[in-house]
């Protein structure tokens, strides 16, 4: 089975996973907002954040291993396929037990990090947080199957399941807020369910490859555990940056603005997460299959596919970036109502990041693959101590907008330094041409924004549901005609337009 084939069926099932999960979550957070209200909200926003920096534990671990299954699954190494899947089974047991003791050690602190829980006792809190800390870890016990799963290029099994626990979590929630109004049931309900498809999981990945219950088989050699231990050192530096990074807004706003803001930004964030995970399953379904072509194709063959793949990148991540831009805040205002806007300087700081997030992760999941993790271990740090010392001096004297600022500053690091150690270390070419097609595609999508904006403050300034519809259509038409317009003769669209042509051709006289 090819690539291609493998990257399509992961793809396929993953829209369909998203289109269900984009339904039913809106429809959860419109019965959740208007049964037990925004500090709820906030408080499963601040808890969700809370164990992910717990994560930390994990240092790394699971993708230095996800990478060492690459070349053995490739080659279909049983032996050593075995051998990797029992040193998985220890480390994610391990993290487990210790992100189990960090997670008690933190309960007594939780007043310090929640500001105004308003008609919420600590104690009520405390237990919310049990229950997300029982759910992150038992996660653990079963998650380190699904890096065999990926590394086989079937991604899709992953999705599946999730979409399946999705439908029945969001039903069962639904019925308990419409019902009972409790955010306690609201956990528990998803709790029960999440446990029995872990069950459910495991059963099923030990029957797609038996050889997982067997007792049998050799340990990996020095030789074989020394890259791994390599990576794994380097990514622990990776790790901290990443969770200091990406997991400490919510916790920065509860405890220096309050938890009903942390519950008001995370209706935007929910909006861009839900739109932009049609994007991201394209990027996360050929991770493996990218893993595959490094172990397998030239350096030439790489560069061409990577060049590609920032080119529907830039396309999608812009495309969306401008649409955001313009249309988030009304969508929020005829969802929600006009008291749930926050302001526009801050959407704009979000967006900045989420661009240049759109850039970093194409690089990043290269570069993954690829498995360069020890060249640029220092920049996460740098991030992390650029994020925090930054976001937290600027929110006290601007408020909110100055976390923002802190997240858009430090993922410029990244965003500049990584394409040079990717192209240098990987594509043996210069990291000048990364950047020279950084400034195109920002002029590029500079051009639309400038037009559609002033469309929009002439024609469509009223927010109602026909002019929202109306400017939406407006919008996808004038930003992809500009795209063509200004790409059209790069070979990535040349090659990309192919593509498209000879499936569309196939499909006609099929």
């Amino acid at each position: 089975m090819s690539r291609l084939y493998k990257a399509q069926n992961n793809i396929k099932f993953g829209y369909l996973n998203t289109l269900i999960s984009l339904i039913l979550k809106f429809s959860l957070r419109t019965v959740f907002i208007y049964s037990i209200g925004v500090t709820y909200l906030g408080v499963n926003g601040l808890f969700t954040n809370v164990l992910s920096v717990l994560s930390l534990a994990d240092l790394g671990i699971s993708t230095a291993l996800n990478y060492s299954l690459y070349k053995p699954v490739a080659e279909n190494d049983i032996d050593k396929i075995k051998a990797l899947m029992k040193v998985f089974k220890k480390a994610y047991i391990g993290i487990a037990c210790v992100i189990t003791i960090m997670g008690i050690m933190l309960l007594p602190f939780l007043h310090i990090i929640i500001k105004d829980p308003v008609g919420i006792s600590y104690t009520e809190l405390q237990i919310y947080y049990s229950i997300f800390l029982f759910n992150t870890v038992s996660t653990y016990f079963i998650a380190y199957k699904y890096s065999l799963v990926n590394a086989d290029q079937k991604n899709y099994i992953q999705t599946n399941f999730h979409t399946a626990t999705i439908i029945v979590t969001s039903i069962f929630q639904v019925i308990v807020l419409l019902i009972y109004k409790s955010f306690l049931l609201y956990l528990l309900s998803a709790t029960l369910v999440e446990l029995f498809q872990k069950f459910l999981v495991n059963a099923y990945i030990n029957k797609k490859y038996p050889y997982l219950t067997s007792s049998s088989g050799r340990k990996l050699s020095k030789e074989e555990l020394a890259p791994i231990k390599i990576n794994i050192k380097a990514l622990i530096y990776h790790k901290i940056g990443t969770v200091a990074v990406h997991q400490t807004d919510n916790i920065l706003i509860s405890s220096f603005i309050n938890i009903t803001t942390v519950g008001i930004v995370s209706n935007y964030t929910l909006v861009i997460t839900s739109i932009t995970s049609f994007i991201n399953i394209i990027f996360n379904s050929i991770i493996s299959s990218l893993g595959n072509l490094v172990a397998t194709e030239n350096i030439d063959k790489q560069y061409e596919v990577f060049k590609i793949y920032r080119f529907v990148g830039f396309w999608l991540y812009g495309m969306f970036t401008i649409s955001f831009a313009l249309l988030l805040g009304p969508f929020i205002s005829l969802w929600l109502g006009p008291e749930m806007i926050i302001s526009s300087s801050v959407v704009y700081m979000i967006l900045i990041d989420y661009y240049l997030k759109g850039h970093r992760i194409v690089v990043n999941n290269f570069k993954t693959a690829a498995g360069v993790f020890n060249q640029d271990k220092y920049i996460a740090l740098t991030q992390a101590v650029v994020n925090l010392v930054l976001s937290i001096i600027l929110v006290r004297y601007i408020g909110l907008i100055g976390i923002f600022i802190g997240t858009v500053v430090q993922g410029l690091i990244a965003t500049v330094s990584r394409p040079f150690i990717l192209y240098r270390d990987v594509f043996k070419k210069p990291g000048l041409l990364y950047y020279k097609d950084s400034l195109l595609y920002l002029i590029v999508l500079a051009l639309p924004y400038i037009v559609l904006a002033f469309i929009q403050n002439a024609l469509f300034k009223d927010i109602s549901i026909i002019n929202f519809i109306l400017f939406g259509m407006i919008d996808v038409i004038v930003i992809n005609t500009f795209f063509i317009l200004l790409l059209r003769k790069r070979d990535e669209f040349i090659y990309l337009k192919k593509i498209i042509k000879m499936k569309f051709l196939r499909r006609t006289y099929e």
